[in-house]
């Protein structure tokens, strides 16, 4: 033991909490201090903290605090209070780097808040001035008028910034057509961690580089000429160096790229932009395998395509074939030209040139959208092996000459097999990048070894066929240990004196590149605990692991888009805050952090945790759109469960979360309660004592329920499928009920009701009353028992959320009860049904436009396939819009959830309908989005089986 150390016992303990006591007082004078200069957001507490612990790599590090700068002097303030107080530095933009670059132990500085303005457009001169903070996509659909673009595209490029893609000089798909992001940048002002601020361009004279930059360059000439691969298009590893010599014309902003946040920190760039071709045709070629597909690619490269993408068939295993053709593995290559003709030929020129088993053109926009959007989510699907078994990243983005890809691929299977262990290749094979998640085991010593030799023996694997450690993403914490097996000792020591001469005191992102930290140091799972927290909902798909649960989410932040798109729902809390917290993946990192105790300490009692779930709409859009499946919903449901026990809960809990109790009761008294809730004072009181937002208007409930009107309706012999009297259609809009009846009744398919009493539990679950829910549902599958002796007889949900709840959150909180999973197996909803057991009904042809909303659960949960065809079918045209109507059964009604609410209905919903012609028909099947739209718009929206009822009559 050292000097002066102390061990166990009563001494050592004091000196221990007198240190933590040092760290304290000091954090506070720091976070006073930088209070003091900054006049953006600083923020010490448990939230901001937990939130950035991670990105989405293998790594975890507890900051100090999270700075928001508002613009290049407080980035410079930062930088010297930190260099005072001898704390280090770390930008973050997106957090959606797979190295560990975008962690630190200092203070962590987001440029997504305040510096994200597009400065300043120059159409003429295809350049556009941004700010590190610009979401990438922000800067193309600003560009789009002028047909530009920015040529490299990372899959994040719905939330990845500017400043994190030239921290870590990004790529994408389109990169063997407009290279990387050092390729498309032409200036760069920077502020080094000395606080001076440099602008980095072109040759000496247009640039004020650090002091003794240019003798480095000279007195380095030899080995920066000789040090480097050559011919390798996807070189990002180590310090660009070779980029200052004169025969490369000292391009000092390209030498800056991909330094990862070590040498400076940007607050302006000036980019390159290029012409965006007018139209574009896909050609998916497919191979036997994917070294077939590898060997394949450079053959397409004289042919200017725009993109040459490889996936194998264990990639898109999860969403089906997507009409691609035959084939073990495809390459995405797209082409461009000014008109869909012009290009779809040369994509039929590239799909002749493949020499491939089968080829699909593809060239309409939405068709494109699909089979893309199976390449950008590949980051997160892969992250599942084929029996559920977890993949991490850390080997996710090596590169090799194209030429070399083919054989490498071969070679890199045989030592994934050697050192046990499974992964699913995919990326850029055009440029000769592959990403790939691995089945490391990162919880044990022996996986954690393990994980170590084989990225040894891969990274001379790599160097072998003349490859680049990283060809995307930088090396941060994950390689940049091995890169003297890249380059050699020498080389890698110029790194760090050209580290050492841009940031001195090493303030910059330490442990990473230079002087970097042991790639298996700060996994960000040896925090959890190793024992399966005890809960409530079985988690099929995580081995009944919470935990495991809480780790599928990886960081790639599809979560943080913030424009919603025609097929996604997540996330509608963060699109109208901006705040990670409110993201899926802010959450699951606070959920992460209260498992690990060290930041958020509390547990299931974490106010910091039940804050930023409280606004969590439990949408369930994360379920789908999620690439790896993240289901906040119910991770919210079991936190609400832990979080009140024993303890009183919000009144909203009570009165919404107890409501078929409360519907029951009032049913008698359906005309009084109605007339009570028009009077202003006591609408104002009943909604204080239940928690319910003073905006909303309590809605009205039906004088007969929909089980007292089918009460002498007789009990059919032979019934094809059982009706579901859900609460919501029972108590508040049994017209939809009748109407289904009427519809399935001239279908020939004659409904049987239960005469017991049902409920699926959802607002019990929603709220987090698991108990009550788990009593509810045992009691609805004794009352529907004697309905699913008949194998094969579906049960008809009309409620969208309902049906959602006995397809997923019934099996899994009754897990051991297997009339649990017969009656998930049986629920249909309206639209499953007719197509299912009417398969030659002929539906009222109505012959006119739809607008309204698919429901969040039935997109999440349920599809809405069915219902498409139902709708053409009866010649109802159009799309409805996705996302969520921002109601949400009890959320949008609970006190302080009003502005939210509204703000999620404006992000899809209300704009949809308020831009239909006149005549069109308003639909939503879900209970919630019918009320919203009344409420918010005055809009009187209809069940689908309303709609087809009335057309049923018209016939008549």
């Amino acid at each position: 033991m050292a000097d002066g150390a102390k061990g166990p016992g009563p001494d050592g303990a004091r000196e221990r909490g007198r240190r933590r006591e040092r760290v304290r007082t000091r954090d506070g004078d720091l976070e006073r201090e930088l209070s003091r200069v900054v006049r953006g957001r600083v923020d010490f507490g448990r939230t901001a903290r937990a939130l950035t612990t991670m990105d989405a790599s293998n790594y975890r590090r507890v900051p100090l605090g999270v700075v928001a700068p508002r613009d290049a002097e407080d980035v410079a303030a930062v930088l010297d209070v930190c260099r005072t107080y001898g704390v280090p530095v770390v930008p973050r933009g997106g957090g959606t780097s797979i190295a560990g670059q975008a962690t630190g132990t200092g203070i962590v500085l987001d440029f997504t808040r305040f510096m994200r303005s597009l400065v300043s457009v120059d159409a003429e001169a295809r350049t556009a001035v941004v700010q590190p903070g610009v979401v990438l996509d922000t800067l193309r659909e600003a560009v789009a008028p002028h047909g530009l673009t920015f040529g490299p595209d990372p899959s994040t490029h719905s939330r990845c910034t500017l400043g994190g893609m030239i921290g870590n000089n990004a790529c994408g798909a389109h990169s063997v057509r407009w290279g990387t992001t050092a390729d498309n940048i032409r200036d760069l002002t920077v502020v080094s961690a000395q606080g001076t601020l440099h602008r980095l361009s072109q040759g000496w004279q247009n640039s004020t580089a650090p002091v003794g930059l240019r003798d480095f360059v000279s007195r380095h000439l030899s080995i920066l000429r000789t040090g480097y691969p050559q011919d390798l298009p996807r070189r990002i590893s180590g310090y660009a160096m070779d980029a200052l010599l004169p025969e490369r014309d000292t391009e000092l902003a390209r030498a800056f790229c991909g330094s990862e946040g070590t040498l400076g920190l940007v607050t302006e760039a000036t980019v390159r932009l290029v012409e965006a071709p007018r139209a574009r045709a896909l050609a998916v070629l497919g191979y036997a395998d994917e070294s077939a597909a590898a060997e394949a690619a450079p053959g397409l490269l004289p042919y200017r395509p725009l993109t040459v993408e490889g996936m194998a068939a264990d990639l898109v295993r999860v969403r089906g074939d997507a009409g691609l053709p035959r084939g073990g593995a495809w390459l995405f290559v797209e082409a461009g030209g000014a008109t869909e003709a012009e290009a779809r030929s040369r994509a039929d020129e590239l799909a002749r040139a493949g020499d491939a088993l089968g080829t699909a053109l593809v060239s309409d926009p939405a068709g494109m959208r699909a089979l893309w959007r199976i390449r950008e989510d590949a980051a997160g699907t892969a992250t599942r092996m084929p029996d559920g078994t977890e993949a991490w990243p850390g080997w996710e983005d090596c590169a090799v000459p194209p030429a070399q890809l083919g054989p490498y691929l071969r070679e890199f299977r045989s030592l994934l097999a050697s050192h046990q262990l499974r992964g699913t290749p995919y990326g850029h094979f055009g440029d000769g990048c592959i990403h790939v998640r691995i089945d490391f085991d990162l919880l044990t010593p022996a996986g954690i070894e393990r994980f170590r030799s084989f990225s040894e023996d891969l990274a001379d694997l790599v160097v072998a066929h003349g490859g680049s450690l990283s060809g995307e993403h930088g090396d941060g914490q994950a390689r940049a240990e091995l890169l003297p097996k890249m380059y050699g000792p020498e080389l890698v020591g110029v790194f760090a004196e050209f580290k050492d001469l841009w940031d001195p005191e090493g303030l910059l992102s330490p442990g990473i590149l230079a002087r970097p930290a042991r790639l298996d140091e700060n996994l960000r799972f040896e925090v959890l605990p190793r024992r399966p927290v005890d809960v409530e909902f079985g988690y099929p798909h995580d081995g009944g692991d919470f935990a495991a649960a809480v780790r599928r989410c990886v960081g790639v932040a599809t979560c943080r888009t913030q424009k919603g798109s025609s097929f996604a729902v997540m996330c509608p809390s963060f699109r109208v805050t901006g705040e990670e917290e409110h993201s899926t993946r802010g959450r699951a990192r606070l959920l992460h952090e209260m498992l690990a105790g060290e930041v958020v300490t509390d547990g299931w009692r974490s106010t910091e945790v039940r804050d930023a779930l409280d606004l969590c709409l439990s949408c369930k859009g994360c379920r789908s759109d999620c690439p790896v499946g993240v289901d906040m919903a119910t991770y919210k449901a079991e936190f609400l469960h832990h979080h009140y026990a024993g303890r009183r809960r919000p009144l909203a809990h009570y009165a919404l979360g107890r409501l078929p109790e409360w519907l029951r009761a009032a049913a008698p008294l359906a005309r009084p309660v109605n007339a009570a809730a028009r009077v202003r004072p006591l609408a104002a009181l009943a909604k204080r004592l239940a928690g319910i937002a003073p905006e909303r208007t309590i809605p009205a409930l039906a004088p007969r329920t929909f089980l007292r009107g089918t009460r002498k309706r007789p009990e059919p012999r032979g019934a094809a499928v059982t009706l579901w009297p859900d609460t919501f259609t029972n108590h508040l809009s049994p017209e939809v009920g009748h109407a289904a009846l009427r519809v399935l009744s001239d279908a020939g398919l004659e409904a049987a009701i239960p005469a017991g009493r049902v409920c699926c539990g959802l607002t019990y679950v929603s709220t987090g009353q698991l108990d009550r829910a788990k009593v509810v549902m045992g009691h609805t599958l004794d009352a529907i028992e004697p309905y699913l002796a008949e194998a094969g007889r579906p049960v008809v949900v009309l409620e969208p959320s309902c049906a959602a709840t006995l397809r997923t959150d019934l099996p899994e909180l009754l897990p051991g009860d297997p009339r649990a999973a017969r009656l998930a197996a049986a629920v249909r909803t309206f639209a499953e049904a007719l197509e299912e057991c009417a398969p030659h009904w002929t539906p009222p042809r109505l012959d006119r436009p739809v607008a309204g909303q698919t429901h969040c659960h039935q997109h999440a949960v349920l599809g809405d396939e069915a219902d498409g065809r139902l709708r053409a079918k009866a010649g109802l045209t159009g799309a409805l819009s996705a996302g969520c109507c921002g109601l949400a059964g009890n959320f949008g009604f609970e006190r302080g959830h009003w502005e939210v609410s509204v703000a999620c209905a404006e992000d899809q919903l209300l704009p949809s309908v308020r831009a239909a012609v006149p005549g069109t028909e308003i639909l939503a099947d879900g209970y919630s989005c019918r009320t919203q739209l009344a409420q918010l718009a005055g809009h009187r929206a209809r069940h689908l089986a309303e709609v087809l009822a009335e057309g049923l009559e018209g016939e008549g």
